[in-house]
C-alpha cells in the first residue's frame, strides 16, 4: 500500500468515526417537540398578540377609534440628545408609525412638524405627546399628492421652526384587492400619487433647505421586498420607494445628506383595520416568524438610529427590514 493510500484510508476512517459519534448522539437525543406556535416576545414588556379586535375602520383610519390602541410611547426608551437642536417633518405623523417616530424624535431633542390628511383628533393627540417631551410641534393638514401643499408644508416648517434637518416620508394609502382587475385607474392613481409621488414631492421641496448632516428616511415595506398577492399597487409603490431611496442617496451623497428606508413588516396601526375586513384583521401578523404584528414603538427606534448623525453618519442608501421574520432580504 502506498503512502497516499494509507493517508486517504486514515481520512476515510476519521469520517466514519465522526459519523458513528453523531449517530450515537442522535439515538440518545430526546424526541423533538412540536414547533412552537406561541407568539414570540423579545422586548422589555409583552406586546399584544392575536386574536386582535375584529374591527373595521373607515378610511383614512382614526387611531382614536381603535378598540386596541397601538402602543407608541416606548416607555423603556431613554432619550440621550441624539437629535438635539434638530427639526423634523414626519408625514403621516398623526398616528401609527408616524406618531411613534414623532414622540421618540422629540424625546431625543427634535422639534416636529406633523403632516397629515384630515385626522385632526389624532394629530392633536400626537402634538400633546410631543409637547409633553418638551419640544415644539407644528401641525400641517393636507395632501402630499399635491405639489403646492408639499412646498407650503416645507416652507411653513422652516418659517415656524427655523430649520429642517430630517424628513420622514411615511404617509400612505393601502387597499387590498383580490385580483388585478379590481384595481381601477382611480385607485392606482391614488396609491401611486400618495405613496411614491408624495415621497418624491416632499423630498424635492425639502432638499433645498437641508444642510450637511441632514437625512431623509422613507417608510418602505416588507411587501416591497417580497411582494403581496393582495396588495398589488401598494407593493409596487413600496418597491419603488426602495429604489427611490437608493437613487436619491446617490444623488445627495456629495451634499452630505443621507437617505435611507425602513421596511416594516405587519404593524398594528389604523392603516390595516381600514383595509382588511374585521374577521381577517383578527389574525393580522400571525404569519410572521414571531407570529404577531409589531407595535409602532417597536419600529420607531430604527428611525431614530437612521436619523441621528451620531449613530448613522456612515449609512446611506440602505433599506432596513424590521419585519418580525428571519431572512427578510
Amino acid at each position: 500500500m502506498s503512502k497516499m493510500d494509507s493517508r486517504t484510508d486514515a481520512v476515510a476512517e476519521r469520517h466514519r468515526k465522526i459519523q458513528h459519534e453523531q449517530d450515537a448522539k442522535d439515538r440518545s437525543a430526546p424526541t423533538p417537540s412540536a414547533k412552537n406556535t406561541e407568539p414570540v416576545q423579545a422586548g422589555h414588556r409583552d406586546e399584544p398578540e392575536n386574536p386582535l379586535p375584529r374591527q373595521r375602520l373607515e378610511k383614512p383610519g382614526v387611531e382614536a377609534q381603535m378598540e386596541l390602541r397601538p402602543r407608541f410611547l416606548a416607555p423603556d426608551y431613554k432619550g440621550s440628545g441624539k437629535l438635539d437642536g434638530m427639526c423634523a417633518i414626519v408625514t403621516g405623523g398623526d398616528s401609527g408609525i408616524g406618531r411613534a417616530v414623532a414622540v421618540l424624535f422629540a424625546r431625543e431633542g427634535a422639534d416636529l412638524a406633523l403632516v397629515y390628511l384630515n385626522e385632526h383628533e389624532d394629530a392633536e393627540e400626537t402634538r400633546r405627546y410631543v409637547e409633553a417631551e418638551g419640544r415644539r410641534c407644528h401641525l400641517l393638514s393636507g395632501d402630499v399628492s399635491d405639489s403646492s401643499f408639499c412646498n407650503k408644508a416645507v416652507a411653513e416648517t422652516v418659517k415656524n421652526l427655523g430649520r429642517l434637518d430630517i424628513l420622514v416620508n411615511n404617509a400612505a394609502f393601502q387597499m387590498h384587492a383580490q385580483q388585478i382587475e379590481d384595481v381601477s385607474d382611480e385607485r392606482l392613481d391614488l396609491t401611486l400619487q400618495t405613496n411614491i409621488g408624495g415621497y418624491f414631492r416632499m423630498a424635492r421641496a425639502a432638499v433645498p433647505h437641508m444642510k450637511r448632516g441632514a437625512s431623509i428616511i422613507n417608510s418602505g415595506s416588507v411587501t416591497g421586498l417580497q411582494g403581496s398577492s393582495h396588495l398589488l399597487d401598494y407593493s409596487a409603490t413600496k418597491g419603488a420607494i426602495h429604489a427611490f431611496t437608493k437613487s436619491l442617496a446617490s444623488s445627495l451623497l456629495d451634499q452630505g445628506i443621507r437617505v435611507n428606508a425602513v421596511a416594516p413588516g405587519p404593524v398594528w396601526t389604523p392603516l390595516n383595520p381600514a383595509d382588511q375586513q374585521a374577521e381577517r384583521i383578527a389574525h393580522f401578523g400571525a404569519k410572521t416568524d414571531m407570529k404577531r404584528p409589531a407595535q409602532p414603538e417597536e419600529l420607531s427606534p430604527a428611525y431614530v438610529f437612521l436619523a441621528a448623525p451620531c449613530c448613522a453618519s456612515y449609512i446611506t442608501g440602505i433599506v432596513l427590514p424590521v419585519t418580525g421574520s428571519v431572512g427578510a432580504i
